[in-house]
């Protein structure tokens, strides 16, 4: 399953340390507590919409570059997802249960008389 929370706070701690600015510097900035500016980058906290716009405004990145960012690593995860699903499928004709453990129509059956 994708968690989204996970994911902002990924893109979020990306985009500051790509600006080379520290959680205090970012918290200061975005007029929210230290904890919870770090507790959302670890995908602990869900962000309000105005606390978002908080956090990005200090990071002086637009909103909608972080959503678009957050939206390409959503689908990189489900592709990938989608691949494990893929791989671990199984070819459910050939099974059987217990219960259907003796022969088929067709089934060549060989005896020693």
């Amino acid at each position: 399953m994708v968690i989204f929370r996970r994911l902002l706070g990924e893109v979020l701690r990306d985009q500051r340390m790509r600006q080379g600015r520290t959680l205090r510097q970012v918290s200061a900035d975005a007029r929210v507590s230290l904890g919870y500016i770090s507790e959302i980058e670890r995908g602990q906290k869900e962000a309000s919409s105005e606390l978002l716009a908080s956090i990005c405004s200090a990071l002086d990145v637009p909103l909608s570059e972080i959503l678009s960012e957050v939206s390409d690593a959503v689908a990189l995860e489900e592709a990938a997802l989608a691949m494990q699903l893929e791989d671990v499928s199984v070819d459910t004709t050939s099974l059987r249960t217990p219960r259907d453990a003796g022969p088929r129509a067709g089934d060549v059956v060989a005896s020693a008389a």
